[in-house]
């Protein structure tokens, strides 16, 4: 771990290797686990106002599960995120011809329709970000479900933070991130 502004930063992010590998994964990561994407309390509200232009990209069960929940839930632990549909994939996933999970949200971007790409924690995956009141803590999210995405990013040495690097731009700003890669280039010419 190491320390850039006022974030902790752990060095997995830059020690290991990772490119999504959609034609492996299906885009497993919003379908798989028991949480949907977490959210920024300021993101709440684009997702209310950008709702009536993402909806006709949605799925039919998708849009009955957020207009009953709302574009967002709070957990019982008081943490935000994206409504799933029955405790399974996220209400914003729809699927393109070959199966593959993809996000509405980006996908009414794509098309002109909005100009807000997509939840920033989906944005930053495999980087997850916890905030605390003192500072935040910057952490790459290892899952077996992303293992084709490890293997794609050895073979072509491409580092966590380069692969999520317009993300981690939009979180934390271009002066952080050209810290963090004049970090990356001392630990590897060490």
């Amino acid at each position: 771990m190491f320390q850039l502004g006022k974030t902790i930063v752990s060095e997995d992010i830059i020690e290991r290797d990772f490119v999504c590998n959609l034609s492996a994964c299906k885009g497993a990561c919003c379908i798989e686990g028991d949480a949907g994407a977490p959210l920024d309390e300021k993101e709440l509200k684009i997702l209310d106002d950008i709702y009536p232009k993402v909806k006709p990209f949605l799925r039919q069960e998708g849009i009955e599960v957020i207009e009953a929940q709302g574009t967002s839930v709070k957990t019982a632990f008081g943490d935000l995120e994206t409504p799933l549909i029955n405790g399974g994939e996220c209400a914003y996933v729809i699927f393109d011809d070959n199966h593959t999970a993809l996000c509405g949200i980006e996908e009414a971007y794509n098309q002109g329709e909005i100009d807000w790409k997509k939840p920033v924690s989906c944005h930053l995956y495999p980087i997850r970000v916890k905030d605390y009141s003192e500072f935040s803590a910057v952490n790459y999210e290892k899952w077996e479900i992303c293992d084709d995405a490890c293997a794609l990013g050895k073979e072509l040495q491409v580092p966590v933070y380069k692969f999520v690097k317009e993300a981690l731009i939009r979180k934390f700003g271009q002066d952080w991130y050209d810290e963090l890669e004049k970090i990356a280039e001392k630990k590897f010419k060490k």
